[in-house]
């Protein structure tokens, strides 16, 4: 494809250059611009790691890491050469050693990619937040593996390879990445070459089938509700989160609780679960502080129970509960606590009118 210059009188062919003749190279220069704007080759995509190698046995590394809106994970290969390599063949494999991978275990991956870009955010609540999440579950991660394979050209055999395996249901993007030269600035030409605009509707149609059939596992997810009793009290009909806030609540707020009690709640919960904070503080105290951690300001507030009446004051020291709950973190924190305190008869179980 010919580029070009227009003005009022004429039309002026902008010059094609190549990566290496303009000294651009392919880490340094190429992946560094589409970390920063992944959504030039790959829209609604959130790059998680770089140069991503956690794996044994291997010393390969995917260019860039990304996941979708739909929870895809998505592998970025990039290549500044003129044919592009075997670069679907590496993708592919790339694709192969991720495709086991938990949302705990991507977490842990994004948390070391913004510690490397100094970027203060908290790793679950951005994926959460990017994802459109109440919670975390594995059963909705990596359903499928979208691959996106960039570079300023692509060999017959690498096109007619990516337009086979696509007919057999993988998902394989390539975007050319043409440099021009014109008058001391370097453009750059972005098109995508396949899926091709005629053929895209159709593959469209193949995915929005597998995206009906991922809706209805997402409709299986775990709405249950619970009955919870704690001695003579009884909570009737509740959600995971809210049980656990009352289980939790009316363990400490006893007239009799101490840290003790404190210390043996916290390792009944998994990390992070139970927010210290040294004082006696009130809820918009608290709310401040949450707030003050990271870019997410006043967001990151709803994860936790920080509303009036809810933090948690025990011997100078205000605690809250996280609201972040999956289905397994929440039975055995639950199971945990009714074995550590066996005096107050904790007893819970699914509520038959909660509709599921």
């Amino acid at each position: 494809m010919a580029l070009y210059l227009v003005d009022a009188n004429k039309i002026v062919p902008v010059a094609p250059t190549t990566f290496a003749d303009e000294g651009l190279q392919e880490r340094k220069h190429i992946q560094a611009w589409l970390k920063s704007r992944p959504e030039v080759i790959s829209p609604d995509t959130l790059i998680v790691a770089e140069e991503f190698s956690d794996w044994e046995d291997s010393r390969r590394r995917i260019d860039l890491l990304g996941i979708d809106k739909d929870a895809n994970l998505v592998v970025i290969e990039l290549k500044r050469t003129e044919d592009g390599g075997h670069m679907e063949l590496q993708a592919l494999r790339y694709a192969a050693m991720i495709s086991t991978m938990t949302i705990d275990k991507l977490e842990s991956i994004y948390e070391g990619f913004l510690e490397d870009n100094d970027e203060q955010k908290d790793a679950k609540y951005a994926l959460n937040e990017f994802l459109g999440w109440d919670e975390s579950s594995d059963r909705r991660l990596g359903q499928d593996i979208k691959i996106v394979l960039a570079s300023a050209e692509f060999s017959k055999e690498l096109t007619t390879s990516v337009l086979w395996l696509n007919d057999q249901g993988l998902n394989i993007k390539c975007v050319h990445l043409r440099p021009y030269k014109n008058d001391g600035l370097v453009l750059l030409d972005v098109q995508t070459k396949i899926p091709v605009p005629e053929a895209e509707e159709y593959q469209i149609r193949i995915r929005e089938k597998r995206q009906k059939e991922r809706v209805a596992r997402e409709i299986a997810r775990d709405y249950s509700k619970y009955d919870l009793t704690i001695g003579d009290k009884k909570f009737a009909n509740q959600n995971k989160r809210n049980m656990m806030f009352l289980l939790v609540s009316e363990i400490l707020n006893r007239a009799d609780s101490r840290q003790g009690d404190v210390k043996t709640v916290s390792a009944a919960l998994p990390p992070g679960k139970l927010r210290s904070f040294e004082n006696t503080l009130e809820a918009e105290q608290i709310r401040e502080q949450i707030a003050a951690e990271g870019t997410e300001g006043v967001g990151r507030t709803k994860r936790f129970f920080c509303a009036d009446g809810e933090p948690i004051q025990i011997e100078n020291t205000t605690y809250v509960l996280s609201k972040m709950w999956s289905r397994d973190d929440f039975l055995n924190a639950a199971e945990k606590l009714a074995s550590k305190f066996p005096s107050l008869k904790i007893e819970f179980k699914q509520s038959l009118s909660d509709g599921t």
